[in-house]
């Protein structure tokens, strides 16, 4: 490796923006109730300190989150993926637009043009290419910083992260390029708008084939889907109707944006947990790179939990077909202009079939699992290893502060001598009552021993 010259400019800079709220800002902004829009926020700061495991390749970078991080938490991270130099910076306020705080924050911009002049550029990558995002960009290039988005399409291509990662986008590119495979298909459903309109439509579907979904078109982390079985609704259409309306009418965002009604697929929990999923990465050049494929864990809600990563967690038959699939829908994607981060989730009926459920067009569930795969166990960690992780598990709010969790866990804690064990991912969850977590073992018996071990230590405390 080539010295730098005494005097000057290091190379580059990564910057990361764990901008997760602006992802879904619209449907955020209209929720009626203003106590549950903070919380949502809130909910989604405390996300940040898992991001950092996205990052597990990087030796030194700059981290900029909406909350504080445990100093605890970041010792352990540092150490486990043997990271040299870690800057973490907080905006004094915290608004939910990640990159607008900063841009109001004088300390915070003034560390960016710092650092800007003390490497030779920046390398600005986020959870998400936002309008936010795309205006810090532009400020810190008008201040003549050089900045690198290497994982972000242009501003004139940004128009794919919201419509291919809204549920109305992805139904319309699969409609299209299903008439050329056959394969390619998402359940039979209908795009419409307003609350009456839809709950006409979808008391007709739920009476006529006893379950309907109905999804606005970009929630968030099963916030925005509705799903009904049999025996959840009246039989009769007027009441039926009356009821949808008056569950819909809680809700602010049904009003404001296109809604999805679908047919509801019963899921073969044989095949990834019913809900096969594919990640991959658009470089810069176009190029489409397959990352993993795995089986996602969902609730009855439709509510997203982790994955389950390894090179059997799929029949080989559903591995090809979604990689296959993704890897079309990425070939759309990259033409359109979109480059970083995207997956494909899938749902496998229980008569075989295989149907897109929707894409996410940014940084995933999954990302950080993949990232500490490679960085920890290997670049080919899901042919070597079995990995299960787990966002949110319940445990008793308050019940842990990272150190706690840390001495109780000690004995099941990741080993790079064995390459298995347990990944603690956030602190700041803990205190909300969620344990977010990775479990690698060498095989899936290996992987659901430690998992339970874990399990069976947390109940013990």
């Amino acid at each position: 490796m080539k010295k730098e010259k005494p005097g000057s400019k290091k190379k580059e800079r990564v910057v990361r923006i764990f901008n997760c709220s602006e992802d879904v800002w619209p449907f955020i902004d209209a929720y009626g109730d203003k106590k549950l829009q903070k919380w949502e926020i809130d909910e989604n700061a405390n996300l940040s300190d898992k991001d950092l495991f996205s990052m597990a390749e990087e030796f030194e970078f700059t981290f900029i989150t909406p909350k504080a991080i445990d100093p605890l938490f970041v010792e352990y991270y540092k150490k486990l993926c043997v990271v040299r130099d870690l800057e973490i910076l907080v905006p004094a306020k915290h608004t939910g637009l990640l990159c607008e705080d900063i841009l109001n924050d004088n300390m915070v911009m003034k560390r960016l043009i710092q650092l800007g002049k003390e490497y030779r550029r920046l390398n600005l990558t986020a959870y998400s290419t936002t309008a936010y995002f795309l205006k810090l960009v532009e400020t810190l290039r008008n201040r003549g910083i050089e900045v690198r988005t290497s994982e972000a399409p242009t501003k004139a291509d940004a128009w794919t992260v919201n419509f291919y990662g809204s549920k109305s986008g992805i139904r319309q590119l699969t409609q299209i390029n299903g008439a050329i495979r056959a394969d390619l298909k998402m359940p039979d459903g209908v795009v419409s708008s307003r609350i009456v309109d839809t709950a006409g439509i979808a008391a007709n579907k739920y009476i006529k084939e006893d379950g309907v979904v109905i999804k606005t078109n970009k929630g968030h982390s099963g916030a925005g889907v509705l799903i009904f079985r049999k025996g959840d609704l009246p039989k009769k259409f007027a009441e039926c109707e009356k009821k949808l309306v008056a569950i819909m009418k809680k809700d602010a965002y049904w009003e404001k944006f296109p809604i999805v009604v679908e047919s509801l697929v019963t899921p073969d929990p044989r095949i990834g947990g019913g809900f096969p999923n594919a990640e991959f990465f658009i470089r810069q050049d176009g190029e489409v790179e397959f990352l993993y494929y795995c089986g996602m864990r969902v609730n009855n809600k439709g509510e997203f939990g982790g994955v389950e990563i390894g090179e059997d967690v799929l029949p080989k038959r559903v591995a090809s077909r979604v990689t296959d699939i993704g890897y079309l829908i990425g070939e759309q994607f990259s033409k359109d202009g979109y480059r970083g981060y995207f997956d494909v989730d899938f749902i496998a009926a229980k008569g075989g079939e295989i149907f897109v459920s929707e894409s996410n067009v940014r940084v995933t569930g999954g990302t950080h699992v993949y990232e500490a795969g490679k960085e920890l166990v290997g670049r080919n960690f899901t042919k070597k290893s079995v990995v299960v992780s787990n966002n949110m598990y319940s445990i008793t709010p308050k019940k842990f502060t990272f150190k706690k969790l840390h001495n109780l866990m000690e004995s099941l804690l990741f080993s790079r001598k064995t390459k298995e064990g347990m990944v603690i991912c956030s602190s700041n969850l803990l205190m909300d009552g969620y344990l977010s977590y990775i479990v690698f073992g060498k095989n899936k018996k290996r992987a659901e021993v430690i998992e339970g071990k874990m399990k069976e230590l947390l109940g013990s405390a």
